[in-house]
């Protein structure tokens, strides 16, 4: 008798997987998913939907498959003698990364990272057929530079991906971590992911500045956070030119939408203000982390949008009883640790006051007891 194969016929390696996604609720206060929580003002909104309305009347035509108005537009907001031939844009930092694994990756290739890091990474690695390495950072989520050189010499990924701030820790990577991974990566492909960049502390550099010096590096970035464009989905990376030209092997024909690239051009012609709200975002972060260390909790340095912190011997409780008072957060990162994201001052003070509430009965791991820190 012949064996019935499993219906549908999905590959073996995905039966069983459950599709990525944070919990999408209906609660008073989300702060779950790294969204800045100022919107686009009225004048940002009436130019870009101008800007689609512009466009709307040749959609029966396919869109610039180069996106050329957008590349220069996003080859000036970055800055740092970048230009146009050195951008590559899709839809979402996602799609970027994926198109990365896609050209670089596959059967027969690794990819690697330093965990705890986003969560997506493997699924770009399995997605594209592309083996995946893991290596750990220290107990503060800073990289031990030798121990992160001699795994990547030791087993010559294709493609290293570093998050820097860091998804979920907030930590971002001093420059001369980042010349010490291209040095060892030979001819793999060091993806720094800036997704959080704009967010930095004061005097913490962008790998940008390491472009001319390494043409391995690809600096990747999104308009999703500081742009308060997430619905939007337009995520871009600067890299050599050589490496734009390779993503075009694997990208689909016409990727980007007239209507995505109108948006994100509307969205840069306002650059400042869509940014206007980062400082106070920054502020509003490390008053969240001073609160959270008051409390005896530990935190993690954060230069990004959201904040770290634990240990909990039941995270899901403390996530469960936040939920039941109105703040949605990320259960994410290592065991006992939970993730906020940063939002308006007065939903801060919500979270502040049900995690006390919370904190009343949530026990702590006995190991941190000592060392809230």
């Amino acid at each position: 008798m012949t064996a019935t194969r499993p219906w549908p016929p999905l590959r073996d390696e995905l039966r069983g997987i459950e599709p990525y996604g944070a919990p999408q609720l209906d609660v008073p206060v989300q702060l779950n998913v790294n969204e800045n929580p100022y919107g686009p003002s009225p004048r940002v909104v009436a130019d870009i939907a101008a800007a689609v309305t512009a466009v709307a009347g040749d959609l029966n035509r396919y869109p610039d498959r180069e996106f050329t108005e957008l590349r220069q537009g996003l080859a000036t907001y970055l800055g740092h003698g970048v230009t146009p031939e050195q951008v590559w844009a899709a839809n979402g930092s996602n799609e970027v990364m994926l198109q990365l694994l896609q050209a670089f990756g596959g059967p027969g290739r690794c990819a690697l990272s330093f965990a705890p890091t986003y969560s997506m990474y493997p699924e770009y690695a399995r997605d594209s057929v592309t083996d995946w390495l893991v290596g750990r950072r220290e107990e503060d989520f800073s990289l031990d530079l030798d121990a992160a050189r001699d795994l990547i010499v030791e087993h010559s990924p294709a493609v290293v991906l570093m998050p820097s701030p860091n998804n979920p820790t907030g930590t971002a990577l001093p420059p001369e971590a980042v010349a010490v991974l291209c040095e060892a990566a030979g001819d793999g492909i060091v993806v720094v992911d800036e997704a959080y960049g704009e967010f930095r502390r004061a005097g913490t550099p962008s790998a940008l500045e390491l472009l001319p010096e390494h043409r391995n590096l690809v600096v990747s970035r999104t308009m999703s956070k500081a742009f308060a464009l997430a619905g939007a989905r337009l995520g871009y990376l600067a890299a050599a030119p050589e490496i734009c030209d390779a993503i075009r092997v694997v990208r689909l024909p016409y990727h980007l939408s007239a209507v995505t690239q109108a948006v994100a051009v509307a969205a840069l012609r306002h650059a400042p203000e869509l940014l206007g709200r980062v400082d106070e975002l920054r502020g509003e972060r490390d008053r969240c982390v001073a609160w959270l260390r008051e409390q005896g909790l530990r935190v993690a340095d954060s230069d990004a949008n959201f904040v770290l912190f634990g240990r909990f011997a039941d995270r899901h409780a403390v996530w469960q009883g936040l939920l039941d008072r109105g703040v949605l957060i990320r259960e994410t990162g290592p065991d006992g640790w939970l993730r906020v994201s940063v939002g308006m001052p007065a939903e801060m003070a919500a979270f502040r006051r049900a995690l006390t509430e919370v904190m009343e009965n949530a026990p702590r791991h006995a190991d941190d007891e000592e060392d809230p820190r």
